[in-house]
């Protein structure tokens, strides 16, 4: 306890880390008012029963920090530039000339990427326009809206998320901590209240067991994501000894930290994206004149969201898109070279090959405990929806994760700002 005081007080005595803090939270504070900002011509009755019908759009509400209940500027949140990075990623392992400038130019490498992943997000910040500004208008949701207000409205939500985009940016250049997972963070805390307000709503004295046993299983996943997101693997690796002169050098001992859940919550949002898609495209098409189409869309929309399809759907994508994203992201080919090359080894394992295959096998035993987590993290809610009857009850799921995902992320760069400058 002394020890975070201590931190508190060197925190606010230095005057850098003072302006860094507080540009996150002016920050924050004007994303949180153009969240508050909504678009014109909505019909909120159609809009609420939407959103209640939907698992889908109630997640989609969530990252966009409660941007989607109002249908605000920023309705689409920082979701255009999250599935830019993830393709841009996807790209870089595809083409060897991209993952050479990632590995020769380092830092520039990173910077000519991020670049890329900017401009890819104009074009799929006006698609996904369309398509939602679209999926609502044949929702009677934005009932009396001109062909032009429309056309407006679709610049309008796009150049909300470029700008949040831009925000996010400036928080990670000029604040403290990764402005995007900030700006989510801020979003799931923002919808914290009314989730509150409408559970107290249905509160029924004779359900107070439940209501213990879900709040024991809440500390449980609090607990088990905290640990999960720490949890690694530890290789030990030895350096070989080198006779220069008289003297010897090397033969030190470490060790390679593996983490148990490398992916973080892309996989999450790649599932969440993928199974959004089709019940977008059934949604719209429920509406056109061909008859037949229009059955076979509503018959498709009724079955995706049924809760046990949605629900198995959602843990087979997560645990998939775990392995395949851990599988982009982490190359025991360029680890073993990389340790061969610094003369280091794993004992008992011979360099090279060897040694790939060592690191692959590891990676794919632990990979299976963390996919299996988060699919269960990501189903969660609807699990304590459905056993309990109660849809105000929705336990851990993937809000919980990335809100301590990034409070542990914050924490980290905070103390090693800290320790930076006493030293």
């Amino acid at each position: 306890m002394n020890t975070f005081i201590q931190k508190a007080i060197t925190v606010f005595r230095d005057q850098t880390m003072r302006k860094r803090i507080g540009f996150t939270v002016l920050a924050l504070i004007l994303f949180r008012a153009l969240a508050a900002i909504p678009i014109p011509g909505v019909d909120s009755v159609s809009l609420q029963a939407l959103l209640n019908s939907s698992q889908f759009f109630g997640f989609l509400n969530i990252f966009s920090g409660g941007g989607l209940s109002n249908l605000s500027i920023v309705m689409l949140g920082v979701g255009p530039f999250i599935t830019a990075s993830i393709v841009i990623q996807l790209l870089t392992m595809m083409f060897p000339k991209w993952k050479a400038m990632l590995h020769d130019e380092g830092e520039a490498g990173r910077m000519k990427l991020s670049n890329y992943s900017r401009l890819l997000s104009v074009p799929l910040a006006l698609i996904s326009s369309v398509g939602f500004l679209s999926l609502l208008q044949s929702q009677n949701v934005l009932p009396q809206i001109t062909t032009f207000d429309f056309a407006l409205n679709v610049i309008i939500v796009s150049a909300g998320s470029i700008l949040l985009m831009w925000i996010g940016e400036l928080i990670s250049e000029f604040g403290i901590g990764n402005g995007v997972s900030l700006i989510i963070f801020a979003g799931i805390v923002a919808v914290l209240p009314s989730n509150v307000t409408q559970f107290l709503a249905a509160y029924n004295p004779t359900d107070i067991p439940v209501y213990l046993i879900a709040l024991l299983i809440g500390i449980i996943v609090i607990a088990g994501v905290v640990f999960v997101t720490e949890a690694e693997r530890s290789v030990p690796v030895t350096y070989a000894k080198q006779v220069r002169g008289n003297k010897v050098y090397g033969g030190a001992s470490t060790y390679l930290p593996l983490r148990l859940n490398q992916a973080g919550v892309i996989p999450i949002i790649f599932a969440l994206s993928i199974l959004l898609f089709p019940q977008i495209i059934s949604t719209a098409l429920s509406k056109v004149s061909i008859v037949w189409l229009a059955d076979f869309a509503a018959a498709t929309t009724v079955f995706l969201n049924n809760p046990w399809v949605h629900g198995i759907a959602y843990f087979v994508l997560v645990v998939l898109f775990t392995y395949f994203y851990t599988a982009v992201t982490f190359d025991p080919k360029l680890i073993s070279e990389n340790l061969q090359r610094a003369g280091a080894f794993i004992p008992g394992v011979r360099p090279g090959e060897h040694t790939r295959d060592h690191l692959a096998a590891i990676v794919t035993r632990i990979t299976l405990v963390g996919a299996l987590f988060l699919g269960t993290i990501a189903i969660l809610p609807l699990l304590m929806q459905a056993f309990t009857a109660n849809q105000n009850l929705a336990i851990g799921g993937t809000a919980l994760l990335i809100v301590v995902s990034v409070v542990l992320d914050l924490l980290k760069k905070i103390d090693a700002q800290v320790a930076m400058r006493e030293y």
